[in-house]
């Protein structure tokens, strides 16, 4: 059997403050038990009616996760951690792909409409994440897995306050997003692709520092749901990010 997972006390003081109250109806059960049954969930990648008793129901634990879901708890939640810290100088930006699970298909609107595209990878999505200078996550958008890259740079950066500088690959080698963020005053760390006649500068220095980001791809994919794709609607999958993040990033 897999060890269970709770919550540490750093993130459940982190966690705490922030959570729902005064909502009508009957009290919630133990939230510290019912989230850390929800994180298990995610670290294993069982199904959720096969949650250990100790956590409580699996349908109090699975509806939790997807009221929650739905009503964009866990999401405000993450903003509101992520936003409570001191601005950083320097962010970085990166994407990384998953598989999607056969369980994935059928969501409502279609794949298209629950970020899952078709490649020669098969059926994927892709998240997208901004880190801040320490490798903590300040803002995740999940697209199609065929999607290119840069298609969520400026979305995900107009969602914090202008900063100094800004570290990605070639993928985000662009004269419209190098523009844009000099208008915003912000330098671009972006190495030139090999088609550029004349390559832009590049700070060697600051650039060694992008590994802070495929790093914490890295640690949020050594959980099961995460490094697989298997919840039919993007928000539920955006969930579990925002969830991982704010319980193993930010305490």
């Amino acid at each position: 059997m897999a060890r269970l997972f709770w919550l540490s006390d750093e993130a459940w003081a982190l966690i705490e403050p922030r959570l729902p109250r005064g909502r009508p109806g009957k009290p919630r059960v133990d939230d510290r038990r019912v989230i850390s049954g929800i994180l298990h969930v995610l670290k294993v990648g069982c199904r959720w009616r096969d949650v250990p008793a100790e956590y409580g129901p699996a349908t109090t634990i699975y509806n939790r996760y997807n009221r929650w879901s739905r009503r964009g708890v866990w999401q405000q939640l993450f903003e509101q951690i992520a936003a409570s810290g001191e601005p950083p100088t320097e962010l970085m930006i990166d994407s990384s792909h998953v598989k999607a699970h056969r369980s994935a298909a059928g969501g409502k609107g279609g794949s298209g409409n629950q970020a899952i595209g078709r490649s020669r990878g098969g059926r994927t999505s892709k998240i997208h994440c901004l880190a801040d200078d320490r490798g903590r996550p300040i803002a995740f958008a999940l697209t199609p897995g065929n999607l290119a890259d840069i298609t969520m740079a400026v979305p995900l950066i107009s969602r914090v306050v202008p900063f100094k500088r800004l570290i990605a690959d070639k993928a985000y080698d662009a004269d419209r997003l190098r523009c844009w963020l000099k208008a915003r005053r912000t330098t671009s760390v972006i190495p030139s692709t090999a088609s550029r006649a004349v390559p832009y500068p590049l700070s060697r220095v600051a650039y060694k520092r992008r590994n802070m980001i495929e790093r914490l791809f890295c640690r949020l994919k050594n959980w099961r749901r995460i490094a697989t794709r298997y919840d039919r609607l993007a928000r539920n999958y955006l969930a579990a990010l925002a969830l991982l993040a704010v319980a193993t990033e930010w305490p």
